[in-house]
């Protein structure tokens, strides 16, 4: 006899007295049933309110039973039911294969970004995520990974500068995914990840609360990794090409200081006025390496700013963007994958809003969290730095990607959220 808890969902009114009207999941002994209404937004909601209930109960297994668990519904389910360490065990009630597929590869994402930080950094990092797509395609892709003082000699200024302080050397990794195994094939999307493994704000130290999250600074490396993961899982047939720009930002002797100037590999200079905006400086190398592919489109993520997550909290992630049309299709595509996205404002003009008087700019404003409107500044410091002038680029800045401690919605820790929407743009 099974052991896994049966779960129901059932379009009626909610008329069991020994309840309040405000839970998500009522439990008895048939099973447990969550009680949905005609509005499809709030039953996702309460769906995954449910999920985690059932999870704070100390429930291990469950069975999504009868009819009404449509993809999205059991999805959402999934969602509040996965606990910090994925330990629970879930049967699906139809659509097994895909929501397998997709519940394997987020939930490897998720246990990447939780990694305690002795466990991941830099090279481990690119060693992992390589690891994990060869895996998957191993005769469409190929992976090197640039390291230490090799990033100095090759021009990648911004990455080699933030890690130089640490003892485990900073690096980029490029993983092509080239399913026509045709070497002159267009590249058709770079995806860019920040992959600073911790961050302790380098001589902008950080307070102890602020660092304890850090190992998840990660998070966009993560990111885009499963969602390209996540893509060829689903059959993805463009060539797409991954850069993950990982490093510590730790201090020592030799570590950057303030009042330094990085001159990168296109002769753009930035003064750096706080050490704790180091995401900025590392895609920056990303963005450059992109624009030498000449791809299509250009797609970075990145826990970047705490002002983003001011803006639109920690259920939502923000996008930026110049391109309108391709900003449009993102929204419409998160939409559809039922992830929140919202945009935030960026116009050519951002590019002036960290002026330097030492360098062409600064890497922020000298003002915590980079003064009023600082996740759009420091989307304007990345578009120096687009190809095109920013046509054909996103920019995520993951506001939702982790959770300092558990909520109605989420598990303490990563949250992958982003990873179905840039799988899908993808394969769009």
């Amino acid at each position: 006899m099974s052991t896994a808890l049966a779960v129901f969902v059932v379009q009626q009114e909610f008329s069991d007295a020994s309840w309040k009207k405000s839970a998500p999941v009522i439990v008895n002994e048939n099973g447990a049933t969550i009680y949905l209404s005609a509005n499809e937004g709030e039953n996702l909601r309460k769906v995954q309110k449910a999920g985690r209930q059932l999870d704070n109960l100390g429930i291990a297994s469950v069975q999504l039973s009868g009819e009404g668990w449509d993809f999205e519904r059991q999805w959402a389910f999934a969602n509040g039911y996965t606990d910090t360490r994925s330990k629970n065990k879930l049967q699906w009630a139809s659509n097994a294969e895909a929501l397998s597929q997709t519940r394997n590869i987020v939930n490897w994402t998720r246990e990447l970004i939780n990694l305690p930080p002795a466990d991941i950094y830099p090279e481990s990092l690119a060693k992992r995520v390589a690891e994990k797509l060869e895996s998957i395609a191993p005769d469409q892709v190929s992976s090197k990974v640039i390291m230490g003082d090799d990033l100095k000699q090759e021009g990648w200024m911004g990455i080699h500068t933030v890690g130089r302080a640490s003892k485990h050397a900073p690096c980029m990794l490029v993983l092509d995914y080239n399913p026509t195994n045709n070497a002159d094939a267009e590249v058709d999307t770079v995806l860019i990840g920040k992959g600073i493994t911790f961050d302790s704000g380098g001589y902008s130290l950080k307070s102890s609360e602020g660092m304890l999250a850090m190992k998840c600074d990660m998070g966009g490396a993560a990111t885009v990794a499963g969602a390209l993961a996540l893509a060829v899982e689903q059959g993805l047939q463009k060539r797409v090409q991954l850069v993950l720009c990982c490093a510590e930002n730790l201090v020592d002797g030799t570590a950057y200081k303030l009042g330094d100037v990085i001159t990168y590999k296109n002769g753009t200079t930035v003064e750096v006025v706080n050490t704790d905006a180091e995401g900025r400086l590392v895609l920056a190398d990303g963005l450059l390496y992109a624009g030498e592919t000449g791809a299509k489109r250009i797609i970075d993520a990145a826990t970047l700013t705490g002002a983003a997550q001011v803006a639109v909290g920690n259920e939502y992630n923000a996008l930026f963007s110049v391109d309108d049309e391709l900003a449009n299709k993102a929204l419409s595509t998160a939409a559809a994958q039922r992830e929140n996205l919202w945009r935030l404002p960026l116009q050519p003009w951002h590019k002036e809003n960290t002026p330097s008087a030492f360098a062409d700019c600064a890497n922020s404003r000298p003002q915590k969290g980079g003064g009023s409107g600082g996740a759009s500044n420091a989307a304007g410091f990345l578009l120096r730095f687009a190809p095109r002038d920013g046509q054909g680029w996103l920019h995520f800045d993951i506001a939702g990607a982790y959770h300092n401690s558990a909520n109605a919605m989420w598990a303490t820790g990563a949250t992958a959220l982003g990873v179905r929407t840039i799988a899908a743009l993808l394969n769009d």
